[in-house]
């Protein structure tokens, strides 16, 4: 089966699909990790760790609105969500019992993206891919439970 071609099917109103976007900016994420595209690579983690944890949280009763948005409090990039999942984590233990613990993400901005190519060290990217995987495969196995 082939993947839908580049606005194929696309809604006249985007709404939010966090699982899709967790996905979309893993992969890519990883692309650009193995090309050694550092910098991009790390703020494509930071995105997908945001997103993934967004589709967890609406799994552990967040609420969203008609076009998928959470409320206010939750629309935050993942620096600032991190610390915020704990408002779910007793909904559901097991779905979270491999977070990952401590901030991973103290010390990712989305406005890194700004930055120069060469101010991206390995460590905090193998921090920030780390902490994002474990989020892409909380989110799996939150879709691998819901079945066909």
């Amino acid at each position: 089966m082939r993947p839908p071609a580049f606005g194929d099917n696309v809604p006249m109103t985007l709404t939010a699909d966090f699982i899709d976007a967790n996905e979309r900016h893993w992969y890519d994420a990883e692309l650009l990790f193995e090309y050694h595209r550092w910098a991009g690579a790390d703020h494509l983690y930071g995105l997908s760790a945001e997103c993934g944890l967004k589709a967890v949280m609406m799994a552990s009763g967040m609420e969203v609105d008609k076009t998928g948005m959470p409320p206010p409090k939750y629309r935050k990039h993942v620096r600032e969500l991190w610390p915020l999942v704990e408002d779910f984590r007793e909904q559901d233990s097991e779905l979270w019992d491999e977070f990952p613990d401590g901030e991973p993400f103290g010390d990712w901005s989305h406005h890194d993206r700004y930055a120069r190519r060469e101010c991206f060290r390995s460590d905090k990217l193998r921090k920030h891919r780390h902490a994002a995987e474990k989020v892409y495969r909380m989110v799996k196995r939150y879709t691998q439970d819901l079945g066909p």
